[in-house]
């Protein structure tokens, strides 16, 4: 068998953000710590992974600065998980593929959750948008320039 590519060095950021994403666990880890599911044994039973893949995963993002493990028990000694800056921010990511399941993969029964923006109180959808003029952005509206050979 081949030896596994190693995403994290091909030069390209789609390719190394699905390096830290790409496998199943990991994002439904990040949206449990999203909202407020950070203890282990809660993890665990949240999302009925093995409790191995659950610490190799967890290892990794904290290893990656995306989750940070915070002591809340010294004996036996039990950790929290928490989001860093840069955790926050890759659920951003998650808000995105939600909003994209919503529309095309969701039971007729509606989507599993909603999201409320805590600012204004009103139900939403996560949209992506243009940094200088603010309107939607789509894949079909843009170009990529790459910036080197």
């Amino acid at each position: 068998m081949p030896p596994r590519t190693l995403f994290e060095t091909i030069d390209c950021s789609i390719a190394r953000t699905m390096d830290v994403l790409g496998e199943p666990w990991t994002p439904l880890i990040l949206r449990d710590l999203f909202i407020g599911i950070t203890r282990f044994d809660a993890l665990h039973a949240h999302l009925g992974v093995s409790r191995k893949i659950l610490a190799l995963r967890l290892r990794r993002l904290a290893r990656d600065g995306i989750v940070v493990k915070r002591a809340y028990a010294e004996r036996p000694e039990r950790f929290d998980y928490v989001l860093t800056d840069k955790g926050w921010q890759l659920c951003d990511i998650l808000l995105a593929i939600s909003a994209w399941g919503d529309t095309w993969t969701t039971s007729p029964a509606g989507p599993p959750a909603l999201i409320r923006h805590r600012r204004c109180d009103h139900l939403t959808i996560a949209e992506i948008r243009c940094s200088h003029c603010g309107e939607p952005l789509h894949a079909a509206d843009v170009e990529v320039t790459p910036t080197r050979a």
